[in-house]
């Protein structure tokens, strides 16, 4: 098994455990979008895909682990740095550039490295596509915009 359906196949036994149906139902719709939008950014701008892939994964794990969005950016990535050394297949670096992308992913008004860019941005694209009759967020309609002239989007 590679390393992404190992971090997916972790973070679907924490989601199973959610009983309300419909927190559930969100937890996974918003954790594979972000993973989907991650790797698609990460393509596009050259930066490692396997790992913005597993970022996009992680980086709201304490939120539907916990039922807890406060300061969860920064215990998530407390968290997603004991979910990766558990499993045993990466290295320090590669956990350090995961979790540093995850503790970061809240600040979309703060520029941040190029591959903590890439998780800020995938989340922002994936609220935008969840439900695109819905207006963005206004603290991420500038990532929003940015992104849309990025990928060519009228």
């Amino acid at each position: 098994m590679n390393r992404v359906e190992t971090v997916k196949n972790y973070v679907d036994c924490i989601l199973d455990k959610i009983s309300d149906s419909n927190q559930k139902s969100v937890s996974y719709s918003h954790l594979n979008g972000v993973s989907l939008t991650c790797t698609l950014i990460a393509l596009k701008r050259n930066q490692n895909v396997e790992l913005a892939c597993i970022a996009g994964m992680l980086h709201d794990i304490y939120t539907f682990a916990n039922n807890d969005s406060y300061d969860h950016a920064h215990k998530g990535a407390i968290l997603a740095n004991s979910i990766l050394q558990s499993l045993k297949v990466f290295s320090d670096n590669e956990i350090e550039i995961i979790c540093l992308a995850i503790h970061n992913h809240s600040s979309k008004n703060i520029v941040d490295d190029s591959f903590c860019e890439v998780l800020k941005d995938g989340d922002v694209l994936q609220h935008a596509l969840y439900n695109p009759l819905v207006n963005i967020a206004l603290e991420e309609q500038n990532r929003y915009d940015l992104l849309k002239i990025e990928f060519g989007i009228n």
